[in-house]
């Protein structure tokens, strides 16, 4: 009996070893739209909590422009809360550059189109819920 319930407990372990290994993904796809002109290319960055937004990415993407459009999938990423930002790298220097009060002068945005008053846009207004389907996210500059 003893050699019984060890097994029980065994498969049980790996049963729920298996199912945590399989955690369903999901895709996001970001389209930017409006952007001012074809130059340089567009920064797109992904983030899953309000201490990291704009500050330090969980995935980031570098993509060309064409037709003031660019467009990218963040590929294998779990349900969750998550915020986009994307910015024009205008002149391709590989930043955003800032005029000397620290405002953006090439132009950036995020997801939901949340925009900031007085400073840049906040998590609450930028994040979506990743729950059970793929999702595609438009964002205008």
């Amino acid at each position: 009996m003893g050699l019984s319930i060890k097994y029980v407990v065994l498969f049980v372990f790996v049963v729920s070893l298996v199912n945590a290994q399989e955690q369903k993904t999901f895709e996001i796809k970001v389209e930017v739209k409006n952007a001012k002109n074809d130059e340089g290319k567009m920064f797109f960055a992904l983030y899953d909590n309000e201490e990291d937004f704009l500050k330090k990415e969980i995935k980031g993407e570098i993509n060309v422009i064409s037709n003031k459009t660019s467009v990218i999938t963040f590929k294998n990423v779990p349900a969750g809360v998550y915020a986009v930002s994307v910015f024009h790298d205008k002149n391709d220097n590989g930043e955003m550059d800032t005029n000397s009060l620290g405002i953006p002068i090439e132009s950036f945005g995020c997801s939901n189109d949340a925009k900031g008053f007085m400073g840049p846009p906040k998590w609450k207004n930028a994040k979506f819920e990743l729950s059970d389907k793929d999702k595609n996210i438009t964002i205008n500059l």
